[in-house]
């Protein structure tokens, strides 16, 4: 018996932030990131979405100081870091260039999920390269071992 492919994440800024702004223990994001921590998955990052993560957190004044320092603590200790040249920058997303490091993060990292909300990820589809583009939810279904249905399938009755 083969071992299953561990699932490695790039986790846009948004997840991170809703996991940590939730004050629901029960919220899937909340949920996900408990998974992280407890090592059910590999959260890949670079230096400039750790540079993201700590001045969006820092700036959200509304997401617990202790919760901020937990996780920009653990990702540097847990994390999977990536070395991302400036030349796997592509320009892929017109809308909003920033996010193109996201995805440069996931295709150096080799992840196997890039986890996010922003719309402007839309005009990739729902994968990129051998990379699954998808939300919190459903990259917990699959963290999880859940058979949901991904967004955009057709449920049978």
């Amino acid at each position: 018996m083969t071992k299953p492919h561990r699932l490695r994440a790039v986790l846009d800024t948004n997840v991170i932030f809703a996991a940590l702004f939730t004050r629901n223990p029960n919220s899937p994001l909340a949920e996900l990131l408990q998974r992280w921590y407890a090592g059910e998955f590999d959260l890949l990052y670079s230096e400039d979405l750790l540079l993201e993560y700590r001045e969006k957190l820092t700036a959200e004044r509304r997401i617990d100081r202790s919760k901020r320092i937990e996780f920009l603590a653990h990702l540097r200790q847990a994390g999977a870091f990536i070395v991302v040249p400036s030349t796997a920058i592509q320009p892929l997303i017109p809308d909003d260039p920033d996010d193109d490091v996201v995805i440069a993060c996931a295709v150096e990292g080799k992840a196997t999920h890039l986890v996010t909300y922003d719309p402007h990820f839309a005009v990739l589809g729902t994968e990129y390269e051998d990379l699954q583009i998808l939300d919190g939810l459903h990259f917990l279904y699959q963290v999880r071992g859940d058979t949901l249905p991904r967004p955009g399938s057709a449920t049978r009755p």
